[in-house]
């Protein structure tokens, strides 16, 4: 019997190969964003890459720093012999709301710390108080509704444009705001640190105008702009904080966002959704797609230096714009029950004896006693301007 031939069957698997969809790296932002609109950052989540924020990091440290330096200065526990606001914080302690309503350092410690002044700037050309002045905050409430401000806007920004441009736009703005304030000083001191987030402020909207078709959610960042910028305004209606500084920081921004900012995802743009960009692509960026729409850069850089070279000069003349502005003031500072803003210079009557102080404004007959004789002259001069308002 003859053996049946047995068949074998070879069969060979082959592993199947899934190709991923390849997605062309010199894809533009216009072509990126067809699909799908990004929300202005204000509306992404942050990323989770700390690096991205280091800028706005450094700045909220030193003005803390700033701030905390001031307050030594001020030591009002020693200085106004404990009549000072939250006493237990001893030499940290305010001076009264009815000195400060910012819940801040009094005039003198401004002075001292390098606050605007017109004397100041008239007389001694002290003009250091430029890069100082930047740095100081009025009190306790303009430091954390200032922080809060530039830390929602900053770190947005940064992380979508990347902290060189963040960090130029905020310094030069903060510098150009110091310049603006100078123009339309009173005779008592105001810091200017709020320009820098008048800055950032006008950066997200020249970004908003520039790249208006490729966010969604524009009208809700519209609203979160006006609120920012109102809230602020209204601070600086208050003693201590110069608004023209802040409308001169405003202006800067506009136009540097104009000549540094780009289109978004431009740049690496980083894995789904885990922050500000929504693609999972990375791609060098060619320095002609960075500097796009030339013409607006160039108009940009050409207004904002004639701006700058003209307040630069208008600075070194001397020149006091409210002398031609009567109601400008007001803009600046507007009088309440609260508080005063009156910058005349003031002139007490000083009569002591073993126990007690007594100040006599000359101008008004106002007087005022205090338990008290060793005040140094500079703390003299505060009080008789708070009994003279």
């Amino acid at each position: 019997m003859e053996d049946t031939p047995k068949l074998q069957t070879h069969i060979e698997i082959k592993p199947i190969q899934l190709q991923r969809p390849r997605i062309s790296v010199e894809l533009t932002a216009e072509e990126l964003l067809k699909e799908q609109k990004l929300p202005f950052p204000f509306f992404r989540p942050l990323s989770q890459r700390k690096e991205n924020t280091w800028v706005i990091s450094v700045f909220v440290i030193l003005h803390l720093i700033a701030f905390t330096a001031t307050m030594i200065i001020n030591d009002c526990w020693s200085n106004s012999h404990g009549q000072c606001a939250l006493k237990s914080l001893g030499r940290f302690s305010f001076q009264p709301l009815s000195e400060n309503p910012l819940l801040g350092p009094s005039a003198s410690a401004l002075d001292e710390m390098g606050a605007l002044r017109l004397r100041y700037l008239a007389t001694d050309q002290d003009f250091w108080r430029f890069f100082t002045s930047p740095c100081l905050h009025g009190g306790v409430f303009h430091l954390i509704i200032n922080l809060s401000c530039v830390i929602f806007v900053g770190i947005h920004l940064e992380q979508e444009f990347g902290p060189l441009r963040t960090g130029v736009i905020y310094i030069i703005s903060a510098l150009t705001g110091s310049l603006v304030a100078a123009l339309f000083l009173q005779d008592r001191p105001s810091v200017s640190s709020s320009s820098a987030l008048f800055g950032l402020l006008g950066a997200m909207l020249s970004g908003l105008i520039m790249n208006w078709k490729f966010y969604s959610k524009k009208f809700a960042t519209l609203v979160a702009f006006i609120v920012i910028l109102m809230l602020n305004f209204v601070l600086g209606l208050m003693p201590y904080v110069n608004n023209f500084s802040n409308i001169g920081g405003l202006i800067s921004g506009l136009f540097l966002g104009f000549l540094l900012l780009f289109k978004p995802q431009q740049g690496k743009i980083y894995q789904n959704k885990g922050g500000l960009f929504e693609y999972d692509i990375k791609r060098s960026v060619k320095l002609k797609q960075k500097l796009d729409r030339p013409v607006l850069r160039s108009i940009s850089l050409v207004i904002f230096s004639l701006l700058l070279a003209g307040v630069i000069v208008a600075v070194v003349q001397g020149i006091n714009v409210n002398k031609y502005c009567t109601w400008c003031q007001f803009i600046d500072c507007v009088p309440f029950k609260w508080w005063s803003c009156k910058s005349e210079t003031t002139h007490c009557e000083t009569m002591a004896n073993s126990e007690h102080l007594t100040l006599t404004c000359s101008s008004n007959g106002k007087f005022r006693v205090f338990p008290f004789v060793s005040l140094s002259q500079e703390r003299i001069q505060d009080l008789c301007s708070l009994i003279c308002s």
